[in-house]
């Protein structure tokens, strides 16, 4: 995925409505802090986690998603590292690194994800935690030829609809939100490689950390069959 500019702009005020929960969920883990953000973003879950008295550090890739971030209140108070967040690079260690959204899939090769694995872990306090939100990739095997058209939104003046490609055999999807409208056609292309939660436990082995809990949800809902979400925290 391109996050340049019109990406920033879509993404400065999204939210989920799960944002207080995650919240509370990550402020319970970090204590006194402090936490790293892995693809910050634009804040959504880091200012007001900041906010509750935790320092909140960044790693993002986008300048354009650094400076909506930085436009908000209390944005120029968290340190932000333009980079790859496979790399951790920033110094010191931390009580908490997270990463939400499924943004760990956006790391397209699985040596990627492991290295980002290998390089939290490098970070983290002995009594630290590693969270990870993603989705369980079990509907994507449902789809018949591999494949859906979404019609996400149907108005007077705009249709948006979410199309997708599955590759099994790589654990790829190639997705695209493609907005028309008078405006012209305006497309927001997603490409991620995707992990189960068992792949994602062997790759928190390699780095030395183990899973100590996975819920179904930010609310510590159970995690089972059915569940199509997990939040999973590893440490040593």
């Amino acid at each position: 995925m391109s996050f340049g500019e019109d990406v920033a702009e879509m993404y400065r005020d999204v939210q989920r409505g799960d944002e207080m929960a995650a919240v509370a969920f990550l402020e319970q883990l970090a204590g006194r802090g402090p936490a790293l953000e892995l693809a910050i973003g634009t804040g959504r879950i880091a200012l007001p986690l900041a906010a509750r008295g935790i320092r909140v550090d960044g790693v993002d890739i986008s300048p354009a998603m650094v400076a909506q971030l930085r436009a908000k209140p209390g944005g120029e108070e968290i340190s932000v590292t333009v980079g790859d967040f496979a790399d951790v690079p920033v110094p010191g260690i931390y009580r908490l690194i997270f990463v939400v959204w499924n943004t760990l899939f956006n790391l397209l090769t699985q040596e990627d994800q492991v290295r980002c694995f290998e390089n939290v872990a490098d970070h983290l306090t002995d009594d630290g935690s590693f969270v990870v939100e993603a989705y369980v990739p079990a509907f994507l095997h449902r789809l018949p030829n591999n494949q859906y058209v979404d019609a996400e939104a149907i108005r007077v003046d705009e249709v948006r609809l979410d199309v997708l490609r599955h590759d099994m055999a790589t654990q790829m999807i190639e997705e695209s939100h493609v907005s028309l409208s008078p405006a012209g056609v305006r497309l927001n292309p997603v490409v991620q490689r995707y992990a189960w939660p068992s792949e994602l436990d062997l790759m928190a082995r390699i780095a030395g950390l183990r899973l100590k809990y996975r819920w179904g949800g930010w609310n510590r809902e159970p995690f089972n069959s059915t569940s199509s979400t997990h939040v999973s925290a590893y440490g040593r």
